[in-house]
């Protein structure tokens, strides 16, 4: 039997999570478009042997908007580029269920997964930046739970097609010139509510089965929409309570829905700042801190909020109580409503928090410390393992890599080598059978 360890994701994010990141010594900013840059990256990741790359994505800007969404390089792109020049970690890429069709995003991910020998993995989203409408010929923003519903019937039909070959369908018999079985591909014919789409793909069956599925909304919509479709779950939890309580949560509801809960992996985002001494690690965190332009803060946390205006408030004063509601992200906005009540924060300490994780789980200290946090909340039943934010590139990644990752290794918490080729052998999540028979 697999002894259980930790899985890892690394968040790819520009040069860094951290809003004031491109401004640090470190850092070169124009790395967010610098394919070189992500190939170094990667390569730390892979030899830390952690699970996968992940790459966010956004479709619309604005000009005080997070510098490394300003610009950044389209997911597909980079990570096929990626795959190329990595052999084992995971390959992980969002994709919008609003602003895309699931025609595309079934042959994209199956594309993916065939160029990397079954290393692709699809994070869904339903897109929470209202703004994404005015760039798709919207003039609003579909409503939240109108996302979410929609979300499950592309979902159904990417599934679909990637289900349109049989395993032994295509035999290309040079000699016979038959080229496939015809009685093994089939049409998927669906009409639906939202979407209408004949088939087959024309990619074959991806290696793993289908790509790995990734949803990271923990509103109620989302938890039910994970709870159906997810096999990994990307969160947002600051405190371990929160956490178990919203893993317990998510398991529970996929075996309600008829699932194994050993097959959806809990994974909230970290944000670690390692150093020598809890007092260095503590002084690059306020590095970060004094770096962070005001009004980009500011304008950071309004766009979490659903773009609220503090033209009328002071940046000392608390967080007003009439905080509208937003078709945006609403498991967002309540987790920094929440930080901000619990901890009695003026506007400008909250915009300050929230900075460099965005309300994710932020650990400053020791290698052996960062070790212990994310031990406790893996034996606590908080997570299955954790998606890692490092504040700036790379030094983060190369300081996790060489000396937290090895005390991990020690304690029996993480892998020495790679268990398999594929991100499923890595996850141990199990290949799905084909549905045809």
């Amino acid at each position: 039997m697999r002894v259980r360890q930790m899985k890892f994701g690394l968040f790819l994010m520009g040069v860094g999570h951290h809003i004031a990141a491109w401004r640090h010594p470190d850092v070169r900013p124009e790395w967010c478009e610098d394919f070189t840059f992500f190939r170094r990256i990667a390569e730390i990741a892979e030899q830390g042997k952690l699970d996968m790359l992940f790459v966010s994505d956004g479709l619309a800007i604005e000009p005080l908007s997070h510098p490394a969404e300003i610009v950044r390089l389209e997911p597909f792109t980079l990570l096929a580029a990626l795959a190329a020049v990595t052999h084992r970690i995971g390959l992980a890429g969002t994709a919008s269920t609003t602003y895309n069709e699931p025609f595309h995003i079934a042959r994209k991910f199956s594309s993916l997964d065939h160029i990397s020998r079954g290393r692709a993995a699809w994070n869904i989203v339903t897109s929470y930046y209202e703004e994404e409408a005015y760039n798709f010929s919207q003039t609003a923003h579909l409503e939240h739970r109108l996302r979410y519903e929609r979300a499950r019937e592309f979902v159904d039909v990417v599934n679909g097609l990637w289900e349109s070959w049989d395993e032994e369908a295509l035999i290309r018999d040079q000699s016979s010139g038959i080229y496939f079985h015809a009685e093994k591909w089939r049409p998927l014919n669906h009409h639906g509510t939202h979407f209408s789409v004949r088939g087959p793909l024309n990619s074959s069956r991806p290696p793993q089965g289908k790509p790995v599925l990734i949803q990271a909304g923990s509103s109620q919509d989302g938890i039910r929409f994970a709870a159906h479709v997810a096999e990994v779950v990307f969160t947002a939890q600051s405190t371990l309570t929160d956490a178990q309580r919203f893993y317990q949560t998510v398991k529970q509801e996929a075996a309600r829905a008829g699932r194994n809960p050993d097959h959806m992996l809990i994974m909230p985002g970290v944000a670690p700042y390692i150093g020598r001494t809890e007092q260095e690690a503590r002084e690059q965190y306020e590095q970060l801190q004094e770096l962070i332009v005001p009004e980009v803060g500011l304008a950071f946390l309004s766009d979490y909020l659903g773009s609220i205006d503090f033209s009328g408030y002071s940046l000392d004063d608390p967080l007003p109580d009439d905080i509208p509601e937003t078709n945006g992200n609403q498991s967002r906005r309540q987790l920094i409503i929440d930080l901000a009540r619990r901890e009695r924060l003026t506007i400008r300490q909250l915009y300050q928090r929230i900075a460099g994780a965005r309300g994710h789980f932020t650990i400053i200290g020791t290698p052996e410390q960062v070790a212990d946090q994310l031990e406790y909340w893996f034996l606590q039943g908080a997570a299955d393992g954790f998606n890692l934010m490092f504040p700036y590139y790379p030094n983060g990644l190369q300081s996790f890599v060489e000396h937290v990752i090895p005390i991990l290794q020690k304690r029996g918490l993480f892998r020495r080598n790679y268990e398999g080729t594929t991100l499923r052998d890595h996850l141990g999540l199990p290949v799905p059978k084909s549905i045809r028979v």
